[in-house]
């Protein structure tokens, strides 16, 4: 007879993928071990393994939810009837709040990533380049005389906002929704402003 899945199993994985990603963030991923893991999550290593049968595994589906979760998160937002300038403050907003309370993902997306195989480092990807396509569109029409015939131009705007907003991920990563929402204005003007010059 089939193992039936408990009531609370999608709580205690997203428990232990939290738990996880502070471990992995915090004491590197090839130092961790599953029974440091286990630890942190306040389970055995027996439960552990119920969950999740290698590290490895667990890596993959750190990543694979939080890539997801935030690719969802920004190109999912809805943008009808919205002018250019104001689509690009709604995303850049969209994305600070989707940071919020991922630190440690984010840490391990940069650092740990690499580990994966290459057939899971393509999958995760790919949920970036949606994010950086979807960011790419609403930069291209602020100024689209500009833009539309230099694509590597286009390409440097797009990444200066993701570069801004991981600045601050990294110098302000316990900030609050207020302090996002500040932040969020000021790189939203000072892209539009920036592209006025171009």
């Amino acid at each position: 007879m089939a193992r039936t899945i408990a009531k609370d199993h999608d709580q205690k994985r997203d428990q232990i993928l939290k738990n996880a990603a502070k471990v992995f963030a915090t004491e590197g991923y090839d130092r961790a071990s599953m029974s440091m893991l286990a630890r942190e999550c306040g389970i055995s290593k027996a439960n552990i393994y119920h969950y999740y049968d290698s590290k490895d595994a667990l890596l993959f589906d750190i990543l694979e939810t939080y890539l997801r979760e935030l690719r969802d998160a920004i190109c999912g937002l809805s943008l009808d009837g919205l002018g250019p300038d104001d689509r690009l403050r709604g995303v850049v907003a969209v994305t600070l709040q989707a940071y919020q309370g991922a630190d440690h993902e984010h840490q391990v997306q940069i650092g740990s990533m690499s580990a994966l195989p290459e057939d899971q480092q393509k999958l995760l990807r790919g949920y970036q380049r949606d994010m950086v396509v979807f960011v790419s569109d609403i930069v291209a029409a602020l100024d689209p005389d500009t833009f539309a015939p230099d694509s590597n131009k286009l390409r440097s705007a797009t990444m200066s906002v993701f570069g801004m907003l991981n600045w601050y991920y990294m110098w302000n990563s316990g900030a609050g929704s207020d302090a996002r929402e500040d932040y969020a204005e000021l790189v939203s003007n000072l892209i539009l402003g920036g592209v006025k010059t171009l």
